[in-house]
């Protein structure tokens, strides 16, 4: 299990520093800026006062569920594993190219929150109206990527954090049916 464990973490690292070493295109650096700022919180505030606006307060319900349960696994784990980031707690290089400051909520990289949350909210906005499936998944997917490409996480963390947060999603769907 120990080889196993090793040649994942040596995997992440080889991966990331490739990222470190890569110059993506200025549209690519302001789309990934942006998707990981609407992962802050942004989205699923603008989303929540939608529903709450449209008195949709079951989704409303199971989507504060979902991302209360998602939190609290996320900081379980967190903890538990203890994994640094890729790019330390400090402003990631990629960030001076587009003049912009990021700082990690906190030190640990496993598994990743944002990814964890847009997977669990958007798992729920899409069982509970499949019209927003597209959306949702184009939303998850660019707040994960972005963890990735501005090396917040390595690839297990954005990996886990998505299984995660659709199995959480899911639950609180099941719970709130």
């Amino acid at each position: 299990m120990n080889a196993v464990l090793t040649y994942l973490g040596n995997s992440d690292r080889r991966l990331s520093d490739r990222f470190a070493d890569w110059s993506p295109p200025r549209w690519l650096r302001l789309w990934m800026l942006s998707a990981t700022r609407l992962g802050d919180g942004w989205l699923w505030a603008f989303i929540a006062l939608g529903l709450l606006a449209a008195g949709d307060y079951g989704v409303l319900a199971a989507a504060s569920a979902a991302c209360g349960l998602a939190n609290g696994i996320m900081i379980a784990l967190k903890r538990k594993f203890r994994r640094s980031r890729p790019c330390g707690q400090g402003i990631n290089q990629f960030f001076q190219l587009v003049k912009a400051d990021l700082s990690a909520f906190d030190g640990f990289s496993f598994p990743s929150g944002h990814t964890m949350n847009a997977f669990a909210i958007g798992t729920v906005l899409s069982r509970m109206h499949p019209s927003l499936l597209p959306v949702m998944a184009f939303m998850a997917t660019s707040i994960a990527a972005s963890r990735l490409v501005l090396r917040m996480h390595f690839l297990t963390d954005i990996l886990a954090g998505a299984f995660l947060g659709v199995a959480i999603g899911g639950f609180v769907c099941r719970a709130f049916s």
